[in-house]
């Protein structure tokens, strides 16, 4: 999927690099170094979407349901959270939890068991058929990540983690 980078030329002959140098030219006062960090982001946000929306397909799931099943098991056991726990993880509004829920719940994936402390909550918990289906999803997920990031070294890999989590922590406060 992905390619090598055949020159050093190509990295500045990609789509932003040629509307930087548009923009130089244009309006040569202004900074397009965001336009180069963030453009590319975005760009490779949209690229990278398709095969990996394709592994969950191929697992029956969308991208929200396998969302909130790799919560789930990344929870640990007993694989079982609340919904607030979960919606708040998932950065979402209750309302965009339930049809999820429901859909999973459906497809035999999830269960609400009554709570044992709260008779008012339902907590959401993987059933075994969610756990296998969400670990199989996953590790095909993080095969098709790998494939994509091949024309990076490791090194290369090791640095932009680095410095994509500084600019997210960054963002986040």
């Amino acid at each position: 999927m992905a390619r090598q980078i055949a020159s050093e030329r190509d990295l500045q002959d990609d789509h932003v690099g040629v509307r930087r140098r548009q923009w130089s030219k244009e309006l040569p006062d202004v900074d397009t170094v965001g336009m180069a960090i963030l453009g590319r982001a975005r760009w490779i946000t949209l690229k990278v979407r398709p095969p990996i929306e394709a592994v969950f397909a191929e697992h029956g799931l969308d991208t929200g349901e396998f969302d909130v099943l790799a919560t789930l098991l990344r929870s640990g056991p007993p694989y079982r959270l609340r919904p607030t726990e979960l919606f708040q993880q998932l950065m979402i509004t209750s309302g965009g939890l339930t049809p999820r829920l429901a859909r999973l719940e459906k497809a035999g994936l999830i269960e609400r068991p009554p709570s044992e402390s709260d008779g008012r909550s339902l907590p959401v918990q993987l059933t075994t058929l969610g756990r296998e289906r969400a670990e199989a999803a996953f590790r095909a997920d993080m095969t098709v990540e790998t494939d994509l990031l091949r024309c990076l070294n490791d090194q290369e890999k090791e640095d932009l983690g680095r410095l994509l989590a500084k600019l997210a922590i960054a963002l986040d406060t």
